[in-house]
């Protein structure tokens, strides 16, 4: 066994510090990765650490539809156009944990939903692992919910966007990411920013570079009327993707989440 797995087994085996923690923070909808050491494969290298602060996301254009942290039947009135970093908390209180704690290891899965690290070993949500939550969804009528690059109404710049500011190989990072939506009855949809080669068979879409076009492949679930609709939400790292390695080490990431409703023929419903 050489000097360098031997060394990287025994890092892995031991616990880091919180102050010798190097974090992914997003700043509302901006992430921005910390420091890493060498690696020569996909996979950051072991001890790299994510950690989560603030997220926001955002309900676009069509006005029937709301969202909120809990299911509250018919009363529109507790449903919002935004999920807030205290709503999140709110949930991630029941895993002993808040965003500012949470720490994201590069995984990997075949369904984006179970997830493993680069040996194979089963990760639990919000354990150094991937960021998981579930929310409600609501419409006064009938619906696809799509993931838009669509400005919302409510404030400027917040339609879905994943970018960075840092110059070439640093700027590979938004190709890393992974943005999951599962719901009981239409499964997992994973976002994917620059689509490219499928990972683990899995299957992801990616969302138009210019003006936004709406299709059954940008579509994330169905939603009845007045039928709140639970779905779980789910961001990570995919360790497997060519472009997970340190050549990303300081790089940074902003990644903004937005929706709108569209009828069954794509239109959006405003």
């Amino acid at each position: 066994m050489s000097f360098l797995k031997k060394a990287a087994q025994r890092i892995a085996g031991e616990k880091m510090k919180p102050k010798s923690r190097k974090r992914l923070i997003i700043f509302i909808a901006i992430i921005t990765l910390l420091s890493m050491t060498t690696s020569t494969v996909a996979w950051f290298t072991v001890n790299t650490f994510a950690g989560v602060d603030t997220l926001d996301i955002h309900i676009s254009v069509a006005a029937q539809l709301k969202v909120a942290m809990h299911d509250y039947g018919t009363d529109l009135s507790k449903y919002g156009k935004v999920i807030t970093n205290d709503m999140i908390d709110e949930f991630l209180a029941n895993d002993n944990t808040s965003l500012d704690e949470i720490i994201l290891d590069p995984v990997t899965t075949k369904d984006g939903t179970n997830f493993t690290n680069q040996r194979g070993g089963e990760r639990k949500r919000n354990d150094h692992s991937f960021l998981e939550f579930d929310c409600y969804f609501i419409a006064t009528e009938e619906m696809w919910v799509h993931l838009t690059t669509e400005h919302s109404d409510i404030e400027g710049d917040n339609g879905t966007s994943v970018k960075s500011d840092s110059p070439a190989p640093q700027n590979d990072v938004v190709n890393c990411t992974r943005v999951g939506f599962a719901t009981e009855s239409d499964g997992t949809a994973v976002y994917e920013n620059n689509k490219g080669t499928p990972i683990n068979s899995l299957s992801t879409f990616d969302l138009p570079s210019g003006a936004m076009v709406y299709t059954n492949n940008t579509r994330i679930f169905h939603i009845d009327e007045m039928s709140p609709k639970k779905v779980t939400i789910r961001l990570w790292i995919d360790g497997e993707d060519p472009q997970c390695d340190d050549d990303v080490q300081e790089a940074d990431l902003q990644v903004a989440l937005s929706f709108v409703g569209c009828d069954e023929n794509n239109v959006p419903i405003a």
